[in-house]
């Protein structure tokens, strides 16, 4: 079993760990700071240390119910003691990008009740469909507006752990139309935007909501009679 270092630690750059299993090419690691991917998020990148060898970390992911690092060079033995370096560029970017993916969810539930239908991300971009009947450059533009007018209000973004009976009883927690949260998960993880948006997520996000920056709003198009879909991008501060 790996422990997730980034469930507690979405800021961790740098971590050490015990090679416990081996792939042809990649390794399973007692404990990562590496996210495996999920929820629409990428998995990380970045590198291995290796006895003073540096070897990328091209993916990172589940196989047969073990959480795989593939890395470029000699796979090292089991036992043997590594260090992880996360690409720190990519994984904030992505942090900031899912944040801000939570503020646009966050604004649209709030002010239009409306469902997620889809979503995905990668660095600085993002589109996210929602169950809404209409759509127009005008809305977009309003959106634009009120999803800043919350990066603005700098507010915390906290990490909590609910029961799955806590979480059961706080039915918004989930706002796709699906409920995707696996039968088998006893606890759930949840990111909360104070004042803003609690959900049930797995993913890395920044610890304040003034750290995304700017978002634009860069496209919208309707995917259904009642699928629309935003897209955001990311303004570097």
């Amino acid at each position: 079993m790996t422990d997730f270092l980034f469930h507690d630690d979405s800021y961790l750059r740098e971590f050490d760990a015990k090679v416990t299993g081996v792939t042809d090419d990649g390794v399973v690691l007692d404990r990562t700071g590496f996210y495996i991917g999920g929820g629409g998020q990428p998995y990380d990148t970045g590198t291995l240390v290796v006895e003073n060898e540096e070897r990328l970390v091209t993916k990172v992911g589940r196989l047969a119910g073990d959480i795989v690092h593939t890395i470029e060079g000699p796979v090292p033995s089991p036992g043997t003691v590594v260090t992880g370096r996360i690409d720190w560029d990519r994984r904030f970017s992505l942090m900031r990008t899912h944040t801000a993916l939570h503020i646009l969810c966050g604004v649209i539930w709030r002010d239009y009740g409306a469902k997620v239908t889809g979503g995905d991300m990668r660095p600085g971009e993002a589109r996210m469909d929602f169950e809404l009947e209409s759509m127009s450059a005008e809305f977009a533009e309003e959106i634009a507006e009120r999803i800043n007018a919350e990066v603005a209000a700098a507010r915390d973004v906290l990490v909590n752990r609910l029961t799955r009976q806590q979480a059961e009883m706080q039915p918004d927690l989930i706002r796709t139309k699906i409920n995707l949260l696996p039968a088998n998960i006893e606890e759930v993880r949840t990111i909360d935007i104070q004042g803003l948006d609690m959900q049930a997520d797995g993913g890395t996000h920044v610890a304040n909501t003034r750290e995304v920056g700017g978002i634009k709003v860069v496209g919208h198009e309707s995917k259904g009679r009642i699928n629309k879909r935003l897209r955001i991008a990311l303004i570097d501060p």
